[in-house]
């Protein structure tokens, strides 16, 4: 594992870069950054892109900013605050840090930014790829010390793109677990307000003016219907483990299945914008400061969390 040592903005070329990997399967083709956090840079159906925020990596680094599919480590979302205590570890965030990015109320956001760590590639086939982060680089453990390996795989099938995400402990202590993904959608030659959103039946996080979860829950009988006005920015406990949220339009269908230890999700979807994001999250917001949903691996064991992207050709 290499943290690069060049300001953000000094990234260049991210996707023509040489390392970066390009599968491609029937009619899907996907591209992921090794040397930017293995992010998902490209999801193309039949030549059409279907990720966001993907038009201007280098922009999209410079500002820390989340694009296409990236792995949110150690925390998905947000911290409550600059500190946590886990397992009798007590950690104090510097927030002035170049690895962490803060929200404009100054709390760590989504772990260490996607272009600020590299992943070494251990295999590549033209529909897989599989690559291994070692937690292990000082600067990594004041954030989150723990030691651990992250091993992630994605394979590409004509109809689908499936990541697997597994952590390994890599000394004595038990690893605390709160990643997830951020994939950002969009479908192509159809207004926002057109998209047919369908979420099923959930318990919602109740959140403070922050986006932090209170501790309460409320009913969430799901959502069925065209995007037209509406906007999320919500967090959800799922009722069941596996679970599908998609989204349709304009002769295509996208489907986001959660499909092993993802017990939570984050939707984003702002009614200014062209995209939305289902978010599989393995913690909810801020597990590491509350304690609640926060899991644990302990030495010797493995956590493996699965989703799956599929795309589907319709007759709307």
């Amino acid at each position: 594992m290499t943290i690069p040592r060049s300001n953000h903005a000094q990234i260049s070329g991210l996707v023509k870069n040489r390392s970066a990997l390009t599968l491609v399967a029937g009619d899907l083709q996907a591209v992921f950054l090794p040397d930017h956090g293995m992010l998902g840079a490209s999801l193309r159906h039949k030549g059409v892109e279907i990720l966001r925020r993907v038009e201007d990596l280098e922009a999209a680094a410079a500002r820390g900013s989340t694009a296409g599919i990236p792995l949110l480590h150690p925390w998905a979302n947000r911290l409550s605050k600059p500190q946590y205590s886990v397992l009798g570890k007590q950690v104090v965030l510097d927030k002035t840090s170049p690895l962490l990015h803060l929200d404009e109320h100054g709390l760590p956001m989504h772990g260490v930014p996607w272009s600020l760590i590299s992943w070494v590639v251990t295999e590549a086939r033209q529909d897989f790829v599989a690559a291994r982060l070692d937690w292990s680089d000082s600067k990594l453990l004041a954030l989150f010390p723990f030691r651990h390996r992250v091993e992630f795989a994605t394979i590409l099938r004509p109809e689908s793109l499936t990541i697997e995400t597994t952590l390994i402990p890599s000394g004595e202590s038990p690893v605390p677990v709160s990643f997830g993904f951020h994939p950002y959608f969009g479908l192509p030659e159809l207004s926002r307000s057109k998209w047919h959103l369908e979420l099923p039946p959930m318990s919602r996080l109740v959140l403070d003016k922050r986006g932090i979860p209170t501790g309460d829950e409320e009913i969430f009988d799901g959502f069925n219907a065209e995007l037209d006005e509406n906007s999320f920015d919500d967090g959800f406990a799922l009722i069941e483990e596996q679970t599908t949220f998609s989204l349709a339009g304009a002769a295509r269908k996208i489907s986001v299945d959660l499909l092993e230890n993802y017990r939570y999700a984050q939707v984003f979807a702002p009614k200014d914008k062209d995209y939305i994001a289902l978010e599989p999250m393995t913690a909810p917001t801020s597990a590491l400061t509350s304690g609640h949903g926060l899991r644990l691996v302990s030495s010797g064991e493995r956590f493996r969390a699965t989703f799956r992207v599929r795309i589907d050709q319709t007759t709307d």
